[in-house]
């Protein structure tokens, strides 16, 4: 694992991990993009037909209106509203829900009210992302596995314990990465996605009236004459979009040409034959919508199959699992949460990455999620409300940019409004339906997340004052400097500090306890710029701070949110700026401020989120790690701050 050198970066001003043919590229995005979407059809379906005690029926009229919607809400939400908008809108070729924010910040720095108005939307998406990362492990596992029970009922006490037994070899091997492995994710997938068309041709010829389900007038006709029964039907069709949101947040990683490759050119059409060839089976056989997915095996395929959709859904877990490690580091950069310590699994891939205490979390969240629900219908009301809510989030800030950056025409706005927005939103409020059932438990991570988050910006906006304060001005501390004439000693001493305004604590202790400065001293400010990356050529800036012969000078490293925060490397690539001394990361050493916080009054925090504000505090990574000091080098100073 790589821990002390950065993953090779894009060497122009855009995201650039698009080298090689298109068609390699879609064949990767296959394994991480479309795994959660493309196991969907494990549980979409039965879940539909089993709803609210069976109000669902297995008559012509009920499956045609069930499959018109799903074929019509995966075009509509998918087709246009992510593989044609949604893709336009990357961020430094970026995509996902704060990534978007951030973009959108950059363009409105002008507008606080929509700037504000598109954080809190962008924090609450990314809260509703970790509860989709909860479930959506536990209901693909738990969705394949279940399998079983349709080769042989009496398996059905073996779903929870195997189950929990690959969940929990998931989560172990993450530390390590997936490396080669990762590589077969892809092919694995592409077999995946041309069985789903296997299974559901067959039932399709034999039943060809089902292709009428194509048509729009049969979803239209159900909501009409139905519309209580089709309400229940679309809290679980939303089940069949899953995972959509992977198209835009993986986009820096494939680019938009090979996802709509890989999404038109293969999964949208292997998912509308699988559909289709459900609803023809339940035609024919009613009794199959115990489980409608295995039953469209013949009966000798379907151990293979429960094989085969175990591999899938854990394809599936581990791209999820994958996001919300970027998601974390995101938001730390961005403010969000506290330092984390990110670990690289691979040293040519940047995205590879792994966070211990998030995988951990997310963990015991699965286990618990298992247990409480036994099942992956049960799970399946939880899942609706984290999907519908991420989908809202995205689209209403996607708009916000196309209308007040893009300036793109009212009338593409409305088009947009009325074709997603509505669809989205009778999702959304046809799983608020399910709270009591399942639906409060993405509410009640999104909120706890939501808490942490907040609590954690407004937390470390007031530390900050108050750290300034007590830091004072750097520009009055080097006029000491010189009018005192301090001593100084051989060396090249490193201090990281947030700015270049004030004085880090460790540089003004070392002069008040000791009452000398090394010969050689650079301050250096990591900056966290609202884009995923910058050129490592672009990163480093030196100033001499009005001074050019006294061995002081300030460095900027300018980082973006997927960057790794390498304090030597900052040293290197700063001699490139000719500084007014030779800058060796191996022969300096580092001085790290630390402030010990104590409970105190804080206008902006309630007791009880102080508590948690300095629980936050002391729970994050260590400072050596996450700036790639050497520790037999690096000295910590302190301090104490009353928040």
């Amino acid at each position: 694992m790589a821990t002390e050198a950065e993953p090779a970066a894009p060497t122009s001003g855009h995201a650039q991990p698009h080298a090689g043919p298109r068609a390699g590229l879609a064949l990767a995005a296959l394994g991480i993009v479309f795994g959660d979407i493309g196991t969907s059809p494990l549980y979409a379906l039965q879940t539909v037909f089993s709803a609210d005690h069976n109000a669902v029926e297995a008559s012509r009229f009920d499956v045609f209106g069930v499959i018109s919607m799903v074929f019509w809400s995966i075009t509509i939400v998918v087709c246009y509203g992510y593989a044609f908008l949604m893709l336009r809108a990357d961020n430094d070729g970026e995509g996902g829900i704060l990534s978007l924010v951030a973009l959108l910040r950059s363009k409105l720095a002008d507008r606080p009210k929509l700037v504000f108005a598109s954080l809190v939307m962008g924090l609450v998406g990314a809260s509703l992302f970790y509860g989709d990362s909860v479930i959506t492990p536990a209901i693909s596992v738990m969705s394949a596995i279940e399998g079983m029970t349709v080769v042989n009922p009496s398996f059905e006490p073996l779903v929870l314990p195997v189950s929990l037994l690959i969940l929990t070899a998931l989560f172990a091997v993450q530390k390590f990465g997936t490396g080669a492995v990762g590589r077969l994710f892809g092919p694995v997938m592409a077999v995946w996605f041309v069985m789903l068309a296997v299974l559901g041709l067959p039932h399709i010829f034999d039943d060809p009236e089902i292709l009428g389900a194509l048509s729009p007038h049969h979803a239209l006709a159900f909501m009409v004459e139905r519309p209580g029964i089709a309400f229940i039907a679309m809290g679980a069709v939303v089940l069949t979009v899953t995972g959509v949101e992977a198209l835009y947040a993986d986009m820096g990683h494939f680019g938009r040409t090979p996802i709509r490759l890989a999404w038109f050119g293969l999964v949208f059409p292997a998912l509308t034959i699988a559909y289709l060839g459900m609803g023809a089976m339940i035609l024919r056989d009613p009794a199959t919508v115990a489980n409608p997915f295995f039953n469209l095996a013949p009966e000798w395929a379907r151990v293979p199959l429960v094989i085969f959709a175990a591999l899938a859904t854990i394809i599936a877990s581990q791209a999820v699992i994958s996001g919300a490690f970027s998601v974390s580091r995101q938001a730390n950069r961005t403010g969000l949460l506290p330092r984390l310590n990110v670990v690289h699994t691979s040293k040519e891939e940047g995205g590879q990455i792994y966070i211990g205490s998030i995988n951990w979390i997310l963990y015991i969240g699965v286990v618990l999620l298992i247990g409480v629900f036994q099942s992956s219908q049960g799970l399946a009301s939880a899942y609706g409300l984290a999907v519908t809510g991420t989908l809202l989030l995205e689209i209403t800030v996607f708009l916000f940019l196309a209308h007040f950056v893009w300036r793109v025409a009212a009338w593409k706005i409305v088009l947009a409004v009325a074709l997603i927005v509505s669809i989205e939103l009778v999702f959304f409020v046809a799983n608020l339906a399910k709270i009591l059932t399942g639906g409060w438990l993405p509410l009640l991570i999104a909120g706890a997340a939501v808490t942490l988050m907040w609590t954690w910006r407004q937390g470390q906006a007031s530390v900050d004052i108050k750290r300034r304060q007590i830091e004072g001005p750097l520009s009055d501390f080097i006029e000491m400097v010189h009018s005192r004439r301090i001593p100084r000693v051989p060396g090249l001493a490193v201090f990281p500090h947030p700015n270049d305004q004030t004085t880090p604590l460790a540089l003004r202790h070392t002069v008040d306890f000791y009452h000398v400065l090394h010969e050689h001293i650079a301050i250096v400010s990591i900056i966290n710029e609202n884009v995923p990356h910058i050129r490592h050529v672009d990163r480093a800036s030196v100033d001499d701070l009005g001074h050019l012969d006294d061995g002081i000078i300030h460095i900027s490293y300018r980082v973006g949110f997927n960057d790794s925060q390498l304090v030597p490397a900052a040293l290197e690539w700063a001699n490139d700026e000719g500084p007014e001394m030779k800058l060796d990361p191996a022969a300096a050493h580092y001085f790290l401020s630390s402030l010990r916080l104590t409970p105190g009054d804080v206008p902006s925090l309630s007791p009880w989120r102080r508590r948690i504000f300095l629980w936050l505090s002391s729970n994050a990574a260590n400072r050596t790690t996450v700036f790639h000091l050497p520790p037999d080098r690096t000295v910590v100073v302190g301090a104490t701050l009353e928040i």
